[in-house]
C-alpha cells in the first residue's frame, strides 16, 4: 500500500510539475507577446521600422488571448495536484519550537490529530468541488474569453483533490496505527523514499 500511495503521490506532483511548467512558458510568452504590441504601437517602433510594424501587427503579435483564465484554472489543479506528495512526505510547513521539547507520545497524538483534521478538510474541499462542478455544468458557465466551459477546471481540480483526500485518508490511518502501536510507521519526511 505505501509504494502504491508513494507512486500516486509522485506521479501527481510530476503532473502538477508539468502543467506549472506550461503555465510558466505561457506566462512567459503572453507577457513577451504584450511587450512586443506595445512597443509596436510607439512612435520609436514607427520610425525604425515604418510599415512593417503594421504587418506585424496584422500577424496577431500581443498577449495570449485568455492567458489568466488558462493559468486560473491550471494553478488550482496544481494546487491540488502537489498536496498529496506533501502530504506524505509530511512536508507541510510546521512550527515545532514548542512540541519538539515535548515526549514523542504526545507528538504522535498531535501528528495524527493534525493528519485526521487534514484528511477531513480535504474530503471536505474534494465534495464542494464535485457540486461546484455540478452547479457550473448545470447552467452552462464559460469562461469570458476563450468560452472553454468552467465546469472543466472544476472536474480536474475534484479528480487532483479526490487524490489528495485518499492520500490523506492514509497518512491519517498511519498515523493513528502508530499512536497506538506506539511504533513509528512511515518517518516525518522521508514517506516518497521508498
Amino acid at each position: 500500500m505505501q509504494r502504491f500511495m508513494n507512486n500516486l503521490a509522485r506521479g501527481m506532483a510530476m503532473l502538477g510539475g508539468a502543467v506549472l511548467t506550461f503555465l510558466i512558458i505561457l506566462t512567459c510568452l503572453s507577457v513577451l507577446g504584450r511587450a512586443v504590441n506595445t512597443f509596436l504601437h510607439s512612435d520609436v517602433a514607427n520610425a525604425v521600422l515604418g510599415g512593417l510594424t503594421k504587418t506585424l501587427l496584422d500577424t496577431g503579435v500581443g498577449p495570449i488571448t485568455g492567458d489568466f483564465e488558462l493559468v486560473e484554472a491550471g494553478i488550482a489543479f496544481a494546487i491540488f495536484a502537489f498536496i498529496p506528495f506533501c502530504q506524505i512526505t509530511a512536508g507541510h510547513a510546521s512550527v515545532d519550537i514548542f512540541t519538539s521539547s515535548l515526549p514523542l507520545r504526545v507528538n504522535r497524538f498531535i501528528s495524527m490529530v493534525a493528519e485526521i483534521l487534514f484528511a477531513m478538510a480535504l474530503i471536505l474541499i474534494a465534495w464542494r468541488l464535485y457540486d461546484g462542478m455540478l452547479s457550473k455544468m448545470k447552467y452552462n458557465e464559460t469562461t469570458f474569453l476563450l468560452q472553454f466551459p468552467i465546469w472543466w477546471a472544476y472536474g480536474v481540480s475534484f479528480i487532483a483533490s479526490v487524490v489528495s483526500a485518499v492520500v490523506s485518508v492514509y497518512m491519517a490511518v498511519v498515523r493513528i496505527a502508530e499512536f497506538f502501536r506506539n511504533t513509528t510507521i512511515i518517518h516525518a519526511g522521508s514517506g516518497a523514499d521508498h
